[in-house]
Formats: structure tokens, C-alpha cells, sequence
């Protein structure tokens, strides 16, 4: 067994001192416990907000350049900050950027591709003990120029990094505990799931939900890592992306905002008693339909007009 460990920590969960402490101890729990580290954190809070809205004070016309230079610097700065917070805690960290972490990428500039890594420094780095803390969402191409990968994209370094480790998972910790039936802010009575499929997850990600983003599971499945979302809060026991697939189960409901609401599970399109509660319920309710799909892992639905969180609601319960 591997005993190199990713953790990786999003913006909410770093937003301010008083929570960076929090994943610091976090850490060092995990340190005492005999495993290598490495730790891939996002911006504190908005902070990446904060950089393109400054940036679009300046000029209506940035160079994407220049555009990537500003907006990796919020990750150094978390980094950075983690790091000393580590050492003054007595525990030996760095942090490493993401060339110096061997993170290659092509030329997309604010939307690149991990090409490959080098993981010579990191591997260096935890054979002198050290937990290493690496900027997520930014690398450098050819030319050396710094690229970033896209909003989520501290997702896809920690899940590429913990791939070029071998590692067994990788965990992604936010201010959620995991994946549910729906949005827990918006819906009652939603379930939390122990576990999903890659293709699955997917299907999540590319409809809406912020729970990851759809390319660190792309990377996931490419190299069969386990993806394990946790809350950075609590202790709960969260959920697992892998390529566990449980036929004709349905996981998840999703609204967007443009009124498309998305019932994703595998063999979904074979559960023909669900189709019929569905349409019978769009019949009863007389909204307007301006497309309704049906696929494989997916119910599609989008409605002609806005709908509300409470025919969400409706939906949920009749499913779940």
C-alpha cells in the first residue's frame, strides 16, 4: 500500500487564519499518523474573484498571459501561508508552485491540460519528511509561461498529482461532507451517498453541481484513483468516486438555473417505473416542456419557463 497521502482543501475551507489553523491541525493529525503528505489547497475564499475583477478595472483587453500570471497568485499565497503555519506548528513543510511541483501543461491559457509531472521534487521533498503543500490550479507550458487549468481546477492537479504518486485515493475536502441526492441547501430530507460512479460523478459535474470539478474525474477514472469527498468541519464519513457501479440506481437531482433539471443514475433509461412517475408528474403540473431526454445515466428535463426550488422539491421526494 502507498503510503503517500493527497489532501486536497478548497477555498471555503481556507477562507480566513482562524480556518487555515483548522486544516493546519488537520494535517498534522494526519502527519502523526506515520503518512507522507502532500496537500493541494485553492485560493483563500473569493480571492480569485477579487484578482479578475481588479484586473478588469485595469483593461477590457488583458492578455490571457498575463491574465494566468495574476490569477495563480492567489494559490501561492494559501500555500505559502499553510506552510508557515506548519513550520511554526513545528512540523517541516514547503510549499511548492506548480512548475516547481513538475506540473506541465499545454498552452490553453485560464482552461489547460495537465500534459504530465514530474514528480522528482515532490518525491524528494517527502523523502526528507517534509509534507508538501502544492499550489493547485496552475502549471507552466512549453515556453515556461504559468497556465492555469480553470475554475475547479485545484481538483484536477490534486487528482492528477495523487495519480502520478500511485497513490490508493485521493481525498477532496470542502464545506461539504460528500455527495447527495440533491443540493442540501435547497432541498429537505436529502440523502448523503457512500458511493458513486466516476461516470456517474460526471454526469453530476457537467450538469451543474459544484461538488467537483468534471476533469479531476475524468483523471480518476483514466488511472482508476478513488476520489474521497469529505468535509474539512466534521469527521463524517464522506463519499466515494470510483468505478463501483450499482445498475438502475438513481443518485442524484440537479436544477440549474436556466430551469434544466437533470435526474442522474446508472441505467436510469431501464427503469421504466421512474420514467413514468416523471412524465406523469410533468402531465399533472401542465408545465411547459421544451425538451425532455432520456439517456443511459441521464433524465433531462428543461422547462420553458423558471422553475421553482419547491417543484424541485416535489421531485426529489417522488424519486427518493
Amino acid at each position: 500500500m502507498n503510503n503517500i497521502i493527497v489532501l486536497k482543501f478548497g477555498g471555503s475551507s481556507i477562507s480566513d487564519n482562524k480556518k487555515l489553523e483548522l486544516v493546519a491541525r488537520r494535517i498534522t493529525k494526519i502527519y502523526d499518523s506515520g503518512k507522507k503528505i502532500v496537500v493541494v489547497l485553492s485560493a483563500q475564499g473569493k480571492t480569485t474573484d477579487k484578482l479578475i475583477k481588479e484586473a478588469k478595472e485595469l483593461s477590457n483587453n488583458i492578455p490571457n498571459r498575463e491574465l494566468d500570471a495574476l490569477l495563480s497568485c492567489g494559490e501561492q499565497m494559501s500555500t505559502a501561508k499553510l506552510s508557515i503555519l506548519l513550520n511554526f506548528y513545528g512540523y517541516p513543510a514547503i510549499s511548492l508552485t506548480g512548475w516547481q511541483a513538475g506540473i506541465l501543461t499545454d498552452k490553453n491559457s485560464q482552461n489547460a491540460n495537465i500534459l504530465k509531472i514530474n514528480t522528482s521534487r515532490i518525491l524528494k521533498e517527502l523523502n526528507n519528511e517534509k509534507i508538501v503543500v502544492v499550489t493547485g490550479f496552475q502549471g507552466i507550458n512549453e515556453n515556461l509561461d504559468i497556465t492555469t487549468l480553470g475554475r475547479g481546477g485545484s481538483d484536477t492537479t490534486a487528482v492528477a498529482i495523487a495519480s502520478a504518486l500511485n497513490c490508493d485515493n485521493c481525498y477532496i475536502f470542502s464545506d461539504v461532507d460528500g455527495v447527495y441526492t440533491a443540493d442540501p441547501n435547497k432541498i429537505t430530507n436529502t440523502k448523503k451517498l457512500e458511493n458513486i460512479s466516476y461516470k456517474e460523478m460526471q454526469e453530476l459535474s457537467n450538469e451543474g453541481a459544484k461538488v467537483l470539478h468534471n476533469r479531476c474525474v475524468q483523471i480518476g477514472e483514466k488511472f482508476n484513483i478513488p476520489i474521497i469527498t469529505k468535509s474539512t468541519f466534521n469527521e463524517e464519513k464522506g463519499t466515494v468516486i470510483s468505478n463501483k457501479i450499482e445498475d438502475n440506481s438513481v443518485k442524484s437531482i440537479i436544477k440549474k438555473d436556466v430551469s434544466k433539471v437533470s435526474i442522474i443514475g446508472n441505467g436510469i433509461i431501464r427503469n421504466y417505473s421512474l420514467i413514468g412517475k416523471i412524465i406523469e408528474y410533468l402531465k399533472d403540473k401542465n408545465f411547459d416542456i421544451l425538451k425532455l431526454e432520456i439517456t443511459e445515466m441521464k433524465i433531462s428535463i428543461i422547462f420553458k419557463n423558471i422553475i421553482e426550488d419547491e417543484s424541485l422539491q416535489e421531485i426529489h421526494k417522488l424519486i427518493f
